[in-house]
């Protein structure tokens, strides 16, 4: 069910957001195709897939939607775009390809990170692919600045970088990761829902427990596959956070361990979504791939 669903999604959202990358002036035709290429290259589009999911399973309608997968997608180029720079990760390499300041130099990737960012914020500000109610559409705002910012994936890459080298207990990893990681993810699920115009508060409290725990199952999958998979089906480096001596759940627990607390917080993340019936169906899909992934 997954890969139809995934591929309809990949489909749905890769058409509004092309339609982003029109340099509108000559001089900024670079630029454009930096960002460009920083989304359009490859990628799984989970954190749109979420989004139209949350959306499902309040029956709204996904054209409402359109505005928030896009916003999510855009953020999530962006922090890898900047993730990769020499300053921070030093990668060569994502999704098979060259990193953007690689492909182009760290200058315009820098740049493109930055605008991939602010044009996240516009696309979802805007009337068009989104609710029409304003004031749903502030509230959505809040959720993704805050989900983006230094409360959720800027602080969690803060602590990151400061972790390097030092050894973590359970507590401050699992800190890190539902900010570095969790935070988008748990945003993708609540604008999808948001943008559904029929979201209670319980509801949204029930999807954000199962978000908060396919947030942190994405990253201990990461880490497993860091030890587990290669570079070819990674399309990034494989072993990067052990050459890094970067802090990761097969590390601290021992990959079997991992592996059971993957399996633990999938659990978790069904339970959270058992009061929303058929209409779900693709929400505990996408928290079943989350974990049996290889890439």
């Amino acid at each position: 069910m997954i890969g139809q669903y995934q591929k309809d999604c990949q489909r749905r959202v890769d058409t509004c957001l092309t339609e982003l990358f029109v340099a509108p002036l000559e001089p900024l035709a670079r630029l454009y195709e930096a960002m460009r290429y920083s989304v359009m290259n490859g990628g799984k589009r989970v954190r749109p897939l979420l989004v139209y999911a949350g959306c499902e399973a309040l029956s709204g309608n996904p054209a409402q939607a359109d505005g928030a997968a896009c916003a999510v997608e855009l953020i999530h180029a962006y922090s890898l775009v900047h993730d990769d720079l020499p300053a921070m990760d030093d990668d060569d390499l994502r999704r098979g390809q060259p990193t953007t300041h690689k492909a182009f130099d760290e200058a315009c990737a820098i740049l493109a990170g930055d605008g991939l960012q602010s044009l996240a914020f516009e696309v979802l500000a805007a009337e068009r692919h989104n609710p029409a109610d304003p004031a749903l559409r502030l509230r959505m705002l809040s959720v993704l600045a805050r989900a983006a910012g230094p409360f959720g994936m800027v602080g969690g890459q803060a602590i990151d970088l400061g972790a390097v080298g030092h050894k973590l207990d359970r507590h401050a990893l699992e800190q890190m990761h539902r900010h570095k990681t969790g935070a988008l993810i748990e945003a993708s699920v609540l604008l999808g829902a948001l943008a559904s115009g029929k979201a209670s508060e319980t509801e949204l409290a029930a999807l954000r427990e199962y978000a908060r725990a396919i947030g942190l199952a994405f990253q201990v999958q990461d880490d497993i596959l860091d030890v587990e998979s290669d570079t070819a089906t990674l399309g990034k480096t494989q072993g990067a956070d052990i050459a890094r001596d970067k802090p990761t759940y097969p590390a601290l627990l021992g990959l079997e361990q991992a592996k059971l607390y993957a399996c633990e917080l999938h659990e978790q993340a069904q339970q959270s979504l058992s009061d929303f019936g058929e209409k779900a169906a693709a929400l505990r899909a996408l928290a079943r791939y989350i974990i049996e992934r290889r890439n």
